[in-house]
């Protein structure tokens, strides 16, 4: 049985795409993905519907299968038996969530009422190279706070700057406040440890103060069909300078693996900057913009659509690596440092 549906809808598409693909014919073509309308099987609502649902919108629209090496059809013949009978919402649920970790996809989250699915292993697996303790330390109770932006400067004359998430864009304001306030500082340590993602256009509004030119940062693609290979050309993503307050002196970028989406694409776009070294750990990856889309009962499934690469055309999904490995040590956690920061610190005093 056939009925008309609306192809999955990309999540904040307009936030996530504005600057960063400047050609319009990619914005076309996700508007004409988020407005047409295809023939697609109408599945029931029970445990083999849900089940089937599923399998085909992963499959016809996510967009890593090649690089995860996943075979979606072995995968099917897999769980399928165990989808054969009744189970409860539980059972479904847990069920469907086991389908989606062989993704690996820190990106791929089934919604429920109840509960949510999740793969976290990108960064559960990996030493976790921050510590809220030690950040206390540097910087004490009397730090600037500027929006979603904290910083200082440390004592030897390197500020200090912690950017915990992209959730909301900071303010041009704000942005002009922290760098002016900074500014008789020697260098900048800007610190995205633990930065879980959220909005790209804040990751670029960010990373747009520490060029004074266009740049060129990665490229992006977009499905152009239900074959696991159906992708558009590469579109070119540009970074242009901000008109604000610009900073030009030398920059420590600092990773841990928590590290996702779209601060790990603001880790891609400083490595395109100049007087930007990476520190730290290799970033947790997330180069799929997410997509949405329904179950015949309601739950919601996120998935990556959309890959996104670096400007050497090599996908960012499994993280990006830094200049300068870097892990924090027991002997320098006993003494109150954290390793990361001092390395840096070091490099500017020496």
């Amino acid at each position: 049985m056939k009925k008309n549906i609306i192809l999955p809808r990309i999540s904040h598409l307009a936030s996530r795409i504005s600057h960063l693909a400047p050609r319009i014919s990619l914005l076309a073509c996700c508007l004409l993905l988020l407005t047409s309308c295809v023939d697609q099987e109408e599945y029931s609502d029970d445990t083999r519907g849900n089940f089937e649902a599923l399998w085909h919108i992963m499959d016809e629209h996510y967009c890593f299968f090649s690089e995860k090496q996943v075979d979606w059809n072995a995968v099917h013949s897999r769980y399928a038996p165990q989808a054969a009978g009744s189970l409860s919402r539980q059972q479904l649920f847990d069920l469907l969530s086991a389908m989606l970790s062989e993704l690996r996809d820190g990106h791929v989250n089934l919604y429920a009422p109840f509960d949510m699915g999740r793969y976290w292993a990108w960064h559960e697996d990996y030493p976790s190279n921050f510590s809220d303790t030690l950040q206390r330390r540097y910087l004490g109770t009397d730090y600037k706070i500027a929006g979603t932006l904290r910083y200082r400067t440390l004592d030897d004359n390197i500020g200090y700057l912690y950017i915990g998430s992209f959730q909301t864009e900071p303010g041009d304001g704000n942005l002009d406040e922290v760098l002016i306030n900074l500014a008789p500082c020697r260098a900048l340590i800007v610190d995205v440890r633990n930065n879980g993602g959220g909005m790209i256009t804040a990751a670029e509004k960010c990373a747009a103060r520490f060029t004074n030119e266009e740049i060129l940062v990665g490229y992006m693609r977009h499905k152009t069909g239900t074959g696991h290979n159906d992708f558009s050309d590469m579109e070119e993503q540009r970074l242009k300078p901000s008109s604000g307050v610009r900073w030009h002196k030398k920059v420590f970028l600092l990773t841990n693996r928590s590290v996702y989406s779209a601060a790990n694409e603001f880790v891609k776009y400083m490595k395109c900057c100049p007087n930007v070294v990476v520190v730290g750990d290799k970033t947790g990856g997330g180069a799929g913009m997410p997509f949405s889309s329904e179950l015949p009962n309601g739950w919601s499934v996120r998935f990556s659509a959309c890959p996104m690469y670096d400007r050497q055309r090599q996908s960012t999904e499994f993280g990006i690596e830094p200049d300068h490995k870097v892990d924090l040590t027991d002997e320098d956690f006993l003494r109150g440092e954290d390793t990361i920061i001092e390395f840096a610190r070091n490099h500017v005093n020496n």
